[in-house]
C-alpha cells in the first residue's frame, strides 16, 4: 500500500529534525550561556616541620698556611751548593744552602789571634798591677802611677771581652754559612744557582726561596657585618659561646666535594670590621695530615650557629623568582599565594626556612609544572603524607 506523498514528506522531516537536535545538543548550553563547571587542579601539599636543629652558616674563603718563610741569606758570598730538590717536604734544620765558607773561616781564625793577643795583654797587665800593689803600699810608687797600671788592666781585659764578642761573631758567621730551614712544610723552587753570589744581612737580602707550613693549615672567610652582629647578641644572650673566646667547631669542603668530611675549629676573629667591604674576617684551624689542603685553595666553610627551631621543607618546593626565591601556598580559600622566603642551609635533606613561612601553611609540592597552578588560581589542595615523606 502508497503512502500520500504528504505524509512520506512529514516523517522525513521529523527523522533530519531529529539528527539536527542530537548534533547540535552540545553546542546549546555556550549558545543559551549556560557556563560548564571545570575541575579544579589537585596538588599535592604539606605543612613545613618544626624541628630544633643546629644552624650552620656557610661561606667561601681559601687556605692560608699557618707559617710563611722567606728563606734569606744572613751573610754574603758564593752560592756553593745546593741541598733540595724543588718543591720538596724539608724539616726545620734541614740544610738548603752553603755559602762558600773559606772567607768567613779565615776571619774566625783572625779572630781567635786577636783573642789570644788580648789574653796575654790582660795577663802582663794585672801582673804589672800585682808588682805595683806592695810598692804603693811603700810610698816607693807614686799613687798616679799605681792607678794608671790598674787602668791598663781594667783596658786590657775591656780589649780582650771586643776581641772574644769578634770571635762569637765570626764564628756565626761560619754557622751563617749554611743556611738551614726555619721552619718544616713544603719548599718552593730555588731563586738563585750554584756559582752565583749573594747578599746578605738585615736590609736588602736577596731571597733564596720561600717555604709553608703544611700541617695545621689556617681557613680564613669573610662574614657580613649583618652576620656578625646576629654572632655578638648570640654570644651576649649565652646562646652560643663567642668564637673569640671559644673554638667553635666548623666543617669544610673543597669545590669538587660534596660532603663535609673535614673538621676543623675557629681560632681567631678580627678586631674590626673592613671599612671598604663591610666584612670581618674569621679564622680556623685544620688537621692537614695528607698534605692535600694547599694555600691559595679556595673552598666552603660552615660555622656553628647555635641551635635554632626551624621549619624545614623538601627542596623541590622553592621556586626561584629572579633574585628571590618563594614557594606557592595554598590559603584556606584554596586560592594559590606566592611567598618570598629566606632559605637557609640543607639539614637532614630539607631546606630550612629563616622567614617567609608558618607552621600552619600549605605548601605546594607538586603540580607547579601545571599552568593551572599560579598566584590567585584556585586549586584542589590534597595532603599526602606518604608522598610529602618521600619528597623530604
Amino acid at each position: 500500500m502508497h503512502r500520500p506523498k504528504r505524509c512520506r514528506s512529514a516523517i522525513t522531516f521529523r527523522l533530519a529534525l531529529i539528527v539536527l537536535s542530537g548534533l547540535a545538543a552540545p553546542l546549546l548550553p555556550p549558545i543559551l550561556g549556560l557556563a560548564v563547571a571545570q575541575p579544579l587542579p589537585t596538588v599535592t601539599v604539606t605543612q613545613p616541620m618544626a624541628k630544633r636543629v643546629t644552624n650552620w652558616e656557610e661561606y667561601s674563603g681559601r687556605f692560608v698556611a699557618v707559617e710563611t718563610v722567606e728563606v734569606r741569606p744572613r751573610v754574603s758570598g758564593f752560592i756553593d751548593k745546593v741541598h733540595f730538590r724543588d718543591g720538596q717536604i724539608v724539616g726545620a734544620g734541614d740544610l738548603l744552602f752553603t755559602i762558600d765558607p773559606r772567607p768567613f773561616q779565615i776571619a774566625l781564625e783572625s779572630a781567635r789571634a786577636d783573642v789570644a793577643r788580648a789574653i796575654a795583654q790582660v795577663e802582663l797587665a794585672e801582673n804589672e798591677v800585682e808588682r805595683a800593689t806592695p810598692l804603693a803600699r811603700s810610698g816607693t810608687l807614686t799613687q798616679r802611677e799605681y792607678d794608671q797600671r790598674r787602668a791598663n788592666a781594667s783596658a786590657a781585659r775591656a780589649q780582650l771581652q771586643a776581641a772574644q764578642a769578634s770571635q762569637r761573631l765570626a764564628l756565626l758567621n761560619v754557622d751563617w754559612t749554611e743556611v738551614r730551614a726555619p721552619i718544616g712544610g713544603r719548599i718552593s723552587d730555588r731563586k738563585i744557582d750554584v756559582g752565583n753570589i749573594v747578599s746578605g744581612g738585615q736590609v736588602g737580602a736577596t731571597l733564596l726561596t720561600t717555604i709553608v707550613s703544611i700541617d695545621p693549615i689556617h681557613f680564613i672567610f669573610e662574614v657580613s657585618e649583618s652576620d656578625f652582629l646576629r654572632y655578638s647578641r648570640l654570644g651576649l644572650s649565652g646562646a652560643r659561646p663567642s668564637s673569640r673566646e671559644t673554638a667553635n667547631p666548623v666543617q669544610i669542603k673543597l669545590a669538587d666535594e660534596q660532603e663535609w668530611k673535614r673538621s676543623g675549629e675557629m681560632n681567631f676573629v678580627d678586631n674590626q670590621l673592613n671599612p671598604r667591604s663591610g666584612t670581618l674576617r674569621g679564622r680556623a684551624v685544620i688537621q692537614n695530615a695528607d698534605g692535600l689542603l694547599t694555600p691559595g685553595v679556595f673552598g666552603r666553610i660552615r660555622l656553628f650557629g647555635g641551635e635554632i627551631d626551624a621549619l624545614l621543607i623538601p627542596d623541590s618546593a622553592v621556586v626561584s623568582d629572579q633574585t628571590r626565591k618563594i614557594v606557592f601556598a595554598v590559603g584556606p580559600d584554596g586560592v594559590v599565594q606566592a611567598k618570598p622566603i629566606e632559605l637557609g642551609p640543607m639539614i637532614e635533606g630539607l631546606r630550612v626556612v629563616q622567614a617567609g613561612l608558618s607552621q600552619d601553611d600549605r605548601v605546594v609540592l607538586d603540580g607547579l609544572a601545571n599552568p593551572a597552578v599560579r598566584p590567585g588560581a584556585r586549586v584542589l589542595p590534597q595532603s599526602d603524607a606518604a608522598k610529602a615523606a618521600s619528597s623530604k
